[in-house]
This record gives structure tokens, C-alpha cells and sequence, in this order.
């Protein structure tokens, strides 16, 4: 049994193992906002449990283990199934729903994860399209990119947004830039400027200008569907 601080620290290591090969004491202690020193013990801990779940290398990072991926990989699935069922049949914001599941997925079991799994019809995709294990631990797969990759003219469906801030959300939110939205680019300014997209909902379409950096969080398909 994994304590809910050994299975954060593993689901803020997959997270940052989908940029990197490797993860750095000083990037996952910023991730979890806790001291280096504490990351550091941390993760001498979990190299040296039985079996080890990390392996770890001073100055060069950290890695799972296959033992450590699929306990990783089970606790993801119980927090996204959690922030689904909040966020489809408890009508919870999606801006909120991360902190609730925070707090319940390290209790459920695997049973209980399969029921809701079940309850929901199986999905693939939590409320901010991050894909939810399966129940033997397998990732679904997409072909993102960011909407920054996108060429003038070119429209997709918004698939993953990825950062999980609240206040992020909230303003994501307000313009309706939420996955399965279509949009398309209009305009880039030049030197990383701000970025102009159509969002059409239904037969609406509106324009929204959004900074460089955000749209480098909003993932689409490579390919037009």
C-alpha cells in the first residue's frame, strides 16, 4: 500500500516524464512546491523501497521503474476517473475538480475504480483531456501538438489542455477555449506575440486573442480528422 504522498510524488513524475527523459530534483520540487532537500529524500526512499519504484541518480534525475510506472500509472487512473465522475455527474467546475480527486484517489481501490469506470461507459479522456489509464495500465494515444504549430488558415478541435491551475482554468473557461471545441488560427504576431483564434460554437463563431505561452497549453490534433 502507497501512501498519498508516495503516489503524488509519482503522478508529478509521470507528468513530467511526458516532456523529458528524466526528471530533475529542482523541476519536481517546483512542480510540488516543496524544498529540493525534501524531493531529494523523497526519492531516495523510493529508489531504495522494495521493490524500488524510482530509479534515481544524483545530478542526473530520476526514472521509474516498472514497478514504480504502474503504481504511477493505477493512482493516475483513480484520480482522473475521480475528476470525470465529478466533473460529468456531480457537476463540478473542471477548475475544481483536480483538488477534490487529490483528496480521495489514494483511498479507492482498483474495484472501485473499475465501477466507475463502468458508470462513465469507460472513458478515455478526463475533463482536461489527459488520458486515463486502462484497467490493465495502458495510456490511450493522440497526436497533439499546440495550437502554436498551427499554420494561418488551419482549424482543429482544442483535445488537452496542459496545465491543471485553477485560475488557469477558470480563464480558459470564460473564453470557452475547453476541449472539444473547434477553433482555427487567423493570426500570429511576430517575436512571440499574441495569437487570434476562431472559436466556433454551433453555428457562432467569435474571435479570441490569447498570449504565446497559453496557447502552447492548448494541445490539438496533428492531423485534421
Amino acid at each position: 500500500m502507497t501512501t498519498q504522498t508516495v503516489e503524488k510524488y509519482l503522478k508529478a513524475i509521470h507528468r513530467l516524464l511526458e516532456e523529458d527523459e528524466r526528471v530533475g530534483t529542482s523541476a519536481l520540487a517546483e512542480t510540488l512546491g516543496v524544498r529540493p532537500a525534501s524531493v531529494t529524500g523523497m526519492l531516495q526512499r523510493l529508489s531504495q523501497s522494495d521493490p524500488p519504484l524510482l530509479e534515481y541518480q544524483p545530478q542526473k534525475g530520476v526514472a521509474f521503474t516498472e514497478a514504480g510506472r504502474k503504481v504511477a500509472l493505477r493512482a493516475i487512473r483513480h484520480h482522473r476517473l475521480l475528476e470525470l465522475y465529478l466533473y460529468q455527474l456531480l457537476g463540478y467546475s473542471w477548475d475544481r475538480v483536480h483538488d477534490e480527486a487529490e483528496r480521495m484517489d489514494h483511498v479507492i481501490s482498483d474495484e472501485f475504480g473499475d465501477k466507475l469506470s463502468e458508470l462513465m461507459h469507460n472513458p478515455r479522456f478526463d475533463p482536461h483531456g489527459d488520458p486515463i489509464p486502462t484497467r490493465d495500465l495502458k495510456l490511450p494515444q493522440r497526436n497533439l501538438i499546440s495550437l502554436r504549430e498551427l499554420t494561418i488558415g488551419q482549424g482543429r478541435i482544442i483535445r488537452r489542455v496542459g496545465r491543471d491551475d485553477p485560475e488557469f482554468l477558470r480563464y480558459l473557461n470564460e473564453l470557452g477555449l475547453m476541449p472539444g471545441k473547434h477553433v482555427k488560427l487567423l493570426r500570429r504576431e511576430p517575436f512571440n506575440g499574441p495569437i487570434t483564434l476562431e472559436l466556433k460554437i454551433g453555428k457562432v463563431s467569435m474571435e479570441r486573442l490569447i498570449g504565446y505561452e497559453i496557447a502552447g497549453d492548448l494541445l490539438v490534433d496533428r492531423q485534421q480528422e
